[in-house]
């Protein structure tokens, strides 16, 4: 078994998609019209869904993520060889900063962001063991 795919149940997935693109980079997969939009990340698609597609054709209910709300228990993370320039790049693209990059203790740096649906996005260097 292999992790495919994560899907973001987002408000606009055309804007969610473009955000990613400027934000980190990602470029498009797949799309399914302007409700869902898959981006390639490499081993793993990240992809985003229109809330009303899946709330209205499915049948499902969940718990949105929203910007003014406090972030959900999960990230979106993404390992990047300089997290300085990632992290700028990401705030310069519209996200918002939850912790600036710093080095952990055992030798990886990271940051945290927030993108503009609020969903909690981690940036970081590669664990060395």
């Amino acid at each position: 078994m292999k992790l495919a795919w994560v899907i973001r149940y987002v408000p606009d997935a055309m804007a969610t998609a473009r955000f990613y693109g400027e934000a980190f980079g990602l470029t498009q997969r797949f799309a399914g019209g302007e409700d869902f939009i898959a981006m390639e990340t490499g081993a793993t698609v990240l992809a985003f869904c229109r809330e009303g597609f899946v709330t209205s054709g499915m049948g499902l209910d969940f718990a949105p993520t929203r910007p003014g709300a406090r972030p959900p228990g999960e990230e979106i993370g993404f390992e990047v060889e300089d997290v300085p320039a990632a992290h700028a790049r990401a705030l310069a693209a519209g996200a918002l900063e939850v912790l600036a990059p710093v080095e952990k203790p055992w030798g990886q740096t990271v940051s945290y962001l927030r993108d503009p649906n609020g969903a909690l996005v981690e940036l970081c260097t590669a664990i060395t063991a």
